[in-house]
């Protein structure tokens, strides 16, 4: 999946999705100062796929994995299917879109189940994700998935007998929220044990 060729690194200037910046503050009664970003809300949301017995994950190649690694891995991370809350929409109706966009299912926002909000990359940005949780079977697909034109995305069935290993396999990257998902899955939705 990953053809990345030319890979160059340059200063951001006039940002769309992402705000650097810089705080100063005291702490106990030390002056400080710390750099952050600030960043959109997001949504992510974990889809089990009925008839397959499988969870639906998105692969796709994220340059900052990439440049973090030296170029030495090929910036490919599993993910939950998810997206930005930037527009004026509740998140149940934004994750039906991106389960629509990237996936290629439509799921109404009144079948999407809300697991639990989080906090990412605390130590720079900070940005409050909330999950959520879908069931999917082939007669919701309506299409290919493979997100917007801008995106290169490549759907992932992982079954679910290896989802537990999976979650440990670090030669598969993957966001701690896809891990967290899995273990609520297994704790509140599964009816029987799996090895």
């Amino acid at each position: 999946m990953s053809n990345i060729k030319n890979f160059e690194v340059h200063k951001l200037e006039n940002p769309k999705y992402i705000h650097p910046m810089s705080f100063t503050f005291e702490q106990s009664g030390r002056k400080r100062t710390w750099e952050a970003v600030k960043s959109h809300d997001s949504v992510a949301v974990l889809l089990y796929h009925t008839t397959k017995n499988a969870f639906l994950l998105v692969k796709q190649f994220r340059p900052a994995v990439y440049f973090a690694t030296d170029q030495k891995s090929d910036g490919i991370t599993y993910e939950l299917c998810a997206g930005l809350k930037d527009k004026d929409l509740d998140e149940f109706t934004i994750t039906s879109e991106e389960i629509d966009e990237e996936c290629g299912f439509k799921v109404e926002p009144t079948h999407i189940e809300r697991i639990t909000s989080f906090y990412t990359a605390v130590g720079f940005s900070g940005g409050l994700q909330t999950v959520f949780y879908a069931e999917i079977n082939d007669d919701m697909k309506i299409h290919e998935g493979g997100g917007l034109e801008s995106e290169e995305i490549e759907l992932y069935y992982l079954p679910l007998h290896e989802a537990k290993k999976f979650v440990f396999d670090e030669n598969k990257p993957k966001t701690p929220g896809l891990i967290f998902s899995f273990y609520w899955f297994f704790q509140n939705k599964l009816d029987r044990k799996f090895d």
